[in-house]
């Protein structure tokens, strides 16, 4: 039987769905909502209070997982939608949808290293 990479990016695909669909309506509430009905001070976003909090190991694992996760998931759907809209071109899919997902982890990663 031929070793298949399917259960990689299926696994990326579900763990960026999981994780988006707690997390976004998280961060929707935090900077979209809490701090217009006065929930939290007026500056908790502000620059310096999350670049501090940021340079933090485990905030920046946080943040990595954020960015990550739904960036693979994306890519996935991306995949998978070109294929239903008739693209048949797969490879090119393929290597378009996942280069990208791999270059926004590297930007993400080069960019919280250097924090």
């Amino acid at each position: 039987m031929a070793r298949s990479h399917k259960p990689v990016v299926w696994s990326l695909f579900a763990a960026g769905g999981t994780f988006a669909a707690f997390i976004t309506p998280v961060m929707i509430f935090v900077t979209g909502l809490a701090i217009a009905f006065g929930l939290l001070p007026a500056d908790a976003l502000a620059y310096e209070r999350v670049l501090a909090a940021v340079q933090n190991p485990i905030a920046k694992g946080l943040v990595f997982l954020t960015v990550f996760f739904p960036v693979w998931h994306a890519a996935h759907r991306l995949r998978i939608t070109a294929h239903d809209f008739g693209i048949r071109a797969d490879t090119v899919v393929l290597t378009i949808c996942y280069g990208l997902a791999a270059l926004a982890t590297i930007v993400t990663l080069m960019t919280l290293f250097n924090l």
